[in-house]
């Protein structure tokens, strides 16, 4: 099993001056590297369309080749030569990372965006790919060694188990940490319960069991809406490239920090005790990103470019509150904590859950009365509806089990 550890750095002075340097210099490989690569398809391919044909590369410079000239590039600029070669290595990967998944969006036809350059607020991690090659983990002095940086104070707020495959160092606000990611890490099984419960998650209550549990949901950004709100109204009226608006741009982005930090631990918190109580969980399979999408424009066809009204000043609305919840994260946490518990979880079709009855069958719209009443039009059975879309969802991740058992 691969786990990820996070712990906070406590570099001195001289260190953190070191930190900054080894990121400003990976930063400027990676807006190097992704100038190289556009100055090459601006010179090869736009003036020369028929250069994506038949056994032709996808691009004139690929990682490959940058790789190549790293060794050249440290001869040439000591102050590059004092980071760890597989460090550059794997900033090269990741600005190639980054043309892959432009490639692939743009043939399945969506309109990605074409890779940016870095500036200094949006290079925030380096990464050594191999423990050992640049990097050391020293749990027993509680350090971390870095090439070109020194042994780095670390707290280390639990102990670290499996092997130690990569590190990663993270600059988050003015503070710096690391990222453990290990392989072969042992599982902590848990006692089996013989339980199994059903959960529908939401805006109302954050997420209801079948059990009849109702999990409240803290609504983390909208509580903190205003104070936010007024740090960015702070950071609008400052002058662009001055050191105010740099202040006042750390206060939004630690805002930020804060809001993302107490989700998380609320999730995690929700999950443990989920993983702890039930051998298998159901929940379902949402695409969340198709439902925050932006409702599509309605053309009035009296008024030729103009628009019908369609809804999406108040969807604007359910998408703050559904981004808010932050579902997708939810349940990637609790499948990482069922994984390491031995836990189930399975995921099934979101598709009338909420409006298919578990005593008859028949499914219609109307028979979700309301946000909390559930009442089926053709046998009368009424029930919480959170409860009863529950109830349906375990229903169908038990079916599911079986005919996985089955096959």
């Amino acid at each position: 099993m691969r786990r990820a550890y996070k712990f906070r750095l406590r570099p001195t002075k001289g260190q953190h001056l070191r930190l900054q340097a080894c990121l400003d210099d990976h930063r400027e490989l990676y807006n190097g590297a992704l100038q190289e690569r556009r100055d090459a398809y601006e010179r090869t391919v736009r003036r020369a369309p028929g250069f994506f044909g038949d056994g032709r590369a996808k691009m004139p410079v690929r990682y490959g080749t940058q790789s190549a000239q790293l060794k050249e590039i440290r001869s040439v600029r000591p102050e590059m030569a004092r980071w760890s070669f597989s460090s550059q290595q794997a900033t090269l990967r990741r600005l190639d990372k980054a043309f892959g998944a432009f490639f692939r969006r743009v043939k399945i036809g969506e309109a990605p965006g074409y890779p940016r350059f870095r500036a200094a607020h949006r290079f925030d991690s380096v990464e050594w790919p191999a423990e050992g090659d640049g990097c050391r983990w020293k749990p027993e002095a509680g350090r971390v060694y870095l090439q070109g940086v020194g042994d780095v104070k670390v707290t280390a707020h639990r102990v670290v188990e499996g092997r130690v495959k990569t590190v990663q160092v993270r600059r988050e606000g003015r503070k710096w940490m690391l990222v453990l990611s290990c392989d072969d890490v042992p599982t902590r099984l848990l006692e089996p319960t013989g339980e199994v419960v059903g959960v529908d998650v939401g805006i109302a209550s954050f997420a209801t069991t079948s059990a009849g549990q109702h999990i409240d949901n803290p609504r983390h950004g909208r509580r903190a809406a205003d104070k936010l709100a007024d740090a960015q109204r702070v950071l609008a009226g400052k002058k662009r490239g001055s050191n105010n608006r740099r202040a006042a741009r750390e206060t939004v982005a630690a805002r930020h920090r804060k809001i993302a930090n107490q989700r998380r631990d609320f999730h995690h918190n929700t999950a443990r005790n989920l993983v702890g109580s039930y051998d298998v969980i159901a929940v379902e399979d949402l695409k969340i990103a198709n439902m925050v999408r932006r409702a599509k424009p309605r053309p009035d066809p009296d008024t030729p470019g103009t628009f019908l009204a369609n809804g999406q000043a108040a969807k604007a609305g359910l998408n703050r509150s559904i981004s808010d919840a932050g579902w997708g994260a939810f349940v990637a946490i609790l499948r990482a904590k069922a994984e390491e518990a031995g836990r189930t979880v399975i995921g099934v079709d979101p598709r009338h859950t909420s409006d298919r009855c578990g005593r008859c069958g028949h499914t219609a719209k109307e028979n979700r009365v309301s946000q909390a009443v559930f009442r089926c039009q053709a046998c009368s059975h009424t029930a919480h509806a959170d409860e009863h879309a529950a109830h349906n969802i375990l229903r169908a991740g038990l079916a599911l089990l079986a005919a996985d058992q089955a096959a």
